[in-house]
């Protein structure tokens, strides 16, 4: 409880921060009457009520569009382009592909699939739901995939949990009645009385085996939002700090060629997502279950009552979802399709399909168009078979020859409003629009220019000092809002100082991912979280190690194949564009 003085406070905490925030930061604007003070004065009022949330994020980025005409940093029609534009419908695009194959149930069906594969012995098993987890949020948002995969979790303990009880139960009793046999055989009537007596509550193997129940209970379902937040890094579109970076390159550096693409952030991401996953799966399997290969491992062991069960589990779950239909197979299809487009649209090491198949494609076509294209495709094709094979023409009824040959397509636009994130949407919106106005207004050059001194300091060191300052700071902070903010600011002080730009772009960018220590840091902790397995002070425990793991894995991989894949060791030329401004 608070203490009696503090309570008005806490109470009127909202109305405070929401009208004193702008009132105590009015001097700004006023003393220093530039147009880089009046962008400063906005971008700070919006990192505060973004750090907490007095308004939901969403309306916080409008803010833009009305105060930045008023003051006179930027015009009313640039600042609304920033809403909408390249990077905001490659992310769109990418959601509309991704609601699809949740509509259809087609990430349920390549889940249980790969469990069903892997096996269930508990260190496999663990390790299935985090590959499980990881694949599937690097297509679609963490927040689903984290809702689809706790409800299999639990269902495969509980299965576990009362397989356990059956067989522990049923040992009693077996060992109960060899016991009266072997006493009666002895004549010692006093023990057979105690025999006979109900089960004796302190038993310290129930006890043992209870709190073992419970670490594994914590580990499988932390191992979830955990593979969630690190696999929405390996992909361009797997989460929002992502394609922040991908908005703010462009926007702060319009000549960049395109250094950040699908194909180029894949090659860099999904190796570091790979080092995270198995190191965060043996800290798991060190904190909850131990490192003992024939129990966890099953090395040289036969199945088990619980493995058998969890296995059985899983196949019913499988056997609910039938044959594959017609719809899920198109999904599948389509979405492999997207991958392909993506990669091969501009591989780098050779031409791809963009300046193959259209004369100047290479500048004409990014990203965001084969999105948009899948996205429209998923509206026009049939959800079911156009024809019907098993009758024919003669046997057509009339009802029939009424139906019209295409039937409802792949996707709903009512769906997609239903469950399209539009706050991410206009939160990134408003993250360009900051960007956009602080590089005009001249506010990143001022920043830069007040860097200056860290230019004697090693690039590495830099990065890694980046790594931990976002890695704290995204714990209470939405990742979006993070890398928004952050990102503008990095970018300043990687053009004073002479190094590349993504040297510290990219760090700061996966680290806002790394939201590993507090429920409420990240919506899939916070599903975790709220099936009781687990408490705060557990969740702070691992994370803390989880985030040494992030931030070191990130330094790793800045300063080896990130380093030749970007050419980091040099300032490229494009990168002036900030400090001419």
């Amino acid at each position: 409880m608070a203490p009696t003085c503090l309570r008005p406070l806490l109470r009127y905490r909202s109305f405070a921060i929401l009208f004193l925030t702008p009132l105590l930061l009015l001097p700004l604007p006023l003393a220093v009457s530039t147009r880089e003070a009046r962008c400063a004065y906005i971008i700070i009022i919006m990192a505060v009520y973004w750090c907490t949330e007095v308004i939901p994020l969403a309306i916080t980025s409008l803010m833009p569009v009305v105060f930045f005409p008023l003051l006179g940093v930027q015009t009313a029609k640039k600042v609304c382009l920033q809403y909408l534009n390249n990077t905001n419908m490659l992310f769109f695009g990418g959601l509309i592909v991704a609601i699809s194959v949740e509509q259809w149930n087609l990430h349920k069906r390549i889940a249980l699939r790969i469990l069903l594969i892997l096996g269930v012995q508990p260190a496999f098993l663990m390790l299935g739901f985090m590959i499980v987890t990881a694949f599937l949020s690097m297509w679609i948002s963490n927040t689903a995939t984290t809702a689809m995969m706790v409800p299999i979790v639990q269902a495969v303990l509980d299965q576990m949990d009362n397989t356990e009880y059956d067989v522990t139960v049923m040992e009693q009793a077996t060992g109960q009645t060899n016991t009266v046999i072997e006493l009666g055989e002895k004549s010692t009537s006093t023990a057979v009385n105690v025999v006979s007596n109900e089960q004796v509550p302190d038993d310290p193997r129930s006890s043992e085996e209870k709190k073992m129940r419970k670490h594994i209970c914590k580990g499988m379902t932390l191992c979830v939002c955990y593979a969630a937040s690190i696999g929405g890094t390996a992909t361009l579109t797997g989460t929002g700090p992502n394609v922040v970076l991908k908005g703010q390159m462009n926007q702060l550096y319009p000549n960049n060629n395109d250094i950040v693409n699908f194909a180029s952030w894949f090659g860099f991401a999904f190796p570091n997502m790979i080092l995270m996953l198995v190191l965060a799966w043996l800290w798991l399997q060190c904190s909850f279950i131990g490192l003992n290969f024939i129990k966890s491992w099953g090395f040289g062991t036969e199945k088990t009552a619980k493995e058998k069960a969890a296995y059985s589990v899983l196949k019913e779950e499988m056997k609910k979802l039938g044959p594959i239909s017609y719809a899920e197979l198109n999904v599948l299809i389509l979405f492999v399709l997207l991958v392909v487009l993506w990669f091969s649209r501009n591989p780098g090491f050779v031409k791809g399909w963009a300046s193959r198949l259209f004369p100047g494609g290479e500048k004409y076509i990014t990203d965001s168009v084969p999105a948009m294209f899948i996205a429209l495709l998923l509206f026009i094709l049939p959800a079911h078979k156009p024809w019907n094979p098993s009758k024919s023409d003669a046997e057509q009824t009339e009802e029939d020859t009424k139906k019209q040959f295409l039937s409802a397509s792949l996707l709903d636009w009512n769906v997609v409003q239903r469950k399209m994130p539009w706050s991410i949407v206009l939160l990134l919106g408003g993250g360009f629009a900051l960007a956009d106005a602080s590089a005009s207004s001249g506010l990143s050059a001022w920043l830069g220019h007040q860097m200056t001194p860290l230019g004697s300091i090693p690039p590495w060191a830099i990065a890694t000092v980046v790594c931990l300052i976002i890695a704290v700071f995204t714990e209470c902070t939405s990742n979006v809002a993070t890398a928004t903010l952050f990102l503008p600011v990095f970018s300043s002080m990687a053009s004073s100082v002479k190094i590349h730009p993504l040297y510290v772009m990219l760090p700061g960018t996966l680290s806002a991912s790394f939201a590993f220590m507090l429920p409420v840091a990240t919506p899939p902790n916070a599903i975790v979280f709220s099936y009781g397995h687990i408490r705060v002070l557990d969740m702070v425990k691992t994370g803390i190690v989880m985030n040494i793991i992030g931030v070191c894995c990130v330094t790793l991989a800045i300063n080896t194949w990130g380093r030749p894949m970007f050419e980091l060791d040099t300032f490229p030329t494009w990168a002036n564009t900030t400090t001419n401004q």
